[in-house]
C-alpha cells in the first residue's frame, strides 16, 4: 500500500483534506476532463461503491450530493483525483529527498489524509466514509442534534459555557475549534439553545446556527461511534508513511492502534483544528496545501498560521500553479 504522495514532495510541506461542508456540484469535473489518472480515480470510486459517485459529483442534484452518506466518499474522491492529478503533473519532481510533508484532514478529511499516507487504501477509505455517513445519518435520525456557529469567542471561553449549559439531559460541547474567534458547538436541541443563549449574552460577534440535523462531534454521535469501530476494526491498516496530525489530540499518528482510536473517538470528540496547525507550524510547516473541493481549511490556515503559503489544488489552475511553484522552488522557501 504505496502513499499516494511521498515524503519528498516539498520541504516544510502539510497536504490538508476537506471534510464535509466543502462539497458542491460540479467537483472534480474539470481534473475528471484533464488528467486520465484523475478520471481513473473517479471511475475507481464508481466501481468500489456501486454507483455513479461521480456523476451525482459533477451533475447533482445538490441536495443528493449534501446528504452525508454521498458527501463524505464524494469529498474523498474529489482529493484523490486532485493528488493523483498532481502527481501526474510533477512527474519525477517528487523524487526529490531529505524533505518531510505532513498530512493532515478535518474531520472526514482525516481519512483521506490516512489514504495519501499509505496507511489505508483508497477502496477501504470510500468504504469506510460511506458507512461512517451512513452511521451518523442513522444517529440523527434516532437522536437529533444542533450544530452552530459561535463568532468572536475563544474556544476555553465556549467550551466552559457549553459545560455549564449541559448536564440533566442537556448536551453542549465544542466540535470544532476552527481557527481563533470560530468554534462550532454540537449537542441537542436542550443544551444547545441553553449554551446559544450564555454565548450570545457572552459577547460573541455572532451565533449562527447551522443547517443540519446531525450533531456531528458529540456524544449524539456515540451509537455511530460504536458501530462504525467494527468497520475500523475489520479494515487493514498499515503505520503511516507520512507525518498525520490526529484532530483529538493535534498530535502525530504514530501506530495502528491510535488510528483505530483517534478515528473512533473523533466522532464524538471535538476536532482540534487550531492546535493542529500550529503544531505543524511549530515543526517547521510553512506551505500548506489543500487537497480537493473548495478552500476553506487554506481560510482557516491564514487565522492560524499568518505567515504560512497557502496553496489550493482543486482544478487544472490549482495543480499547474502549484507544480509551477515547486519547479521553482517557491514552495519550499
Amino acid at each position: 500500500m504505496q502513499p499516494f504522495l511521498g515524503l519528498s514532495t516539498a520541504n516544510h510541506t502539510a497536504f490538508l483534506f476537506p471534510g464535509q461542508g466543502s462539497q458542491h456540484v460540479g467537483m472534480a469535473a474539470e481534473l475528471h476532463q484533464h488528467y486520465p489518472a484523475a478520471r481513473a480515480a473517479l471511475e475507481e470510486a464508481d466501481d468500489v461503491l456501486g454507483f455513479a459517485l461521480s456523476r451525482l459529483m459533477f451533475e447533482g442534484p445538490e441536495d443528493e450530493l449534501t446528504d452525508t452518506i454521498n458527501a463524505q466518499p464524494a469529498l474523498m474522491a474529489a482529493s484523490v483525483a486532485a493528488m493523483r492529478a498532481l502527481e501526474a503533473e510533477l512527474g519525477n519532481l517528487s523524487a526529490r529527498g531529505g524533505q518531510t510533508v505532513y498530512v493532515a484532514g478535518h474531520s472526514m478529511g482525516e481519512y483521506t489524509a490516512l489514504v495519501a499516507a499509505g496507511s489505508i487504501s483508497y477502496a477501504d477509505g470510500l468504504r469506510l466514509v460511506r458507512e461512517r455517513g451512513r452511521l451518523m445519518k442513522l444517529a440523527g435520525e434516532q437522536a437529533p442534534g444542533l450544530m452552530a456557529a459561535i463568532l468572536g469567542l475563544e474556544e476555553a471561553q465556549v467550551a466552559e459555557i457549553c459545560a455549564q449549559a449541559s448536564g440533566e439531559g442537556a448536551i453542549a460541547q465544542v466540535a470544532n475549534d476552527n481557527c481563533p474567534g470560530q468554534i462550532v458547538i454540537s449537542g441537542n436541541r436542550r443544551g444547545m439553545e441553553a449554551a446559544m443563549a450564555a454565548l450570545t449574552a457572552a459577547g460573541a460577534r455572532k451565533v449562527v446556527p447551522l443547517a443540519v440535523s446531525i450533531a456531528a462531534h458529540s456524544p449524539l454521535m456515540q451509537p455511530a461511534a460504536e458501530a462504525l469501530r467494527a468497520a475500523i476494526d475489520a479494515t487493514t491498516i498499515l503505520p503511516p508513511q507520512a507525518p498525520i496530525i490526529g484532530n483529538t489530540t493535534a498530535q502525530e499518528l504514530t501506530t495502528v492502534d491510535a488510528i483505530r482510536n483517534e478515528l473512533t473517538a473523533q466522532l464524538t470528540g471535538s476536532v482540534q483544528w487550531t492546535a493542529s496547525i500550529q503544531h505543524m507550524a511549530d515543526v517547521g510547516v510553512t506551505t500548506f496545501v489543500e487537497l480537493g473541493a473548495g478552500e476553506v481549511l487554506t481560510g482557516l490556515v491564514k487565522r492560524i498560521a499568518r505567515s504560512a503559503r497557502r496553496v489550493t489544488v482543486r482544478d487544472v489552475e490549482g495543480v499547474r500553479t502549484y507544480a509551477e511553484m515547486l519547479r521553482f522552488g517557491i514552495a519550499a522557501s
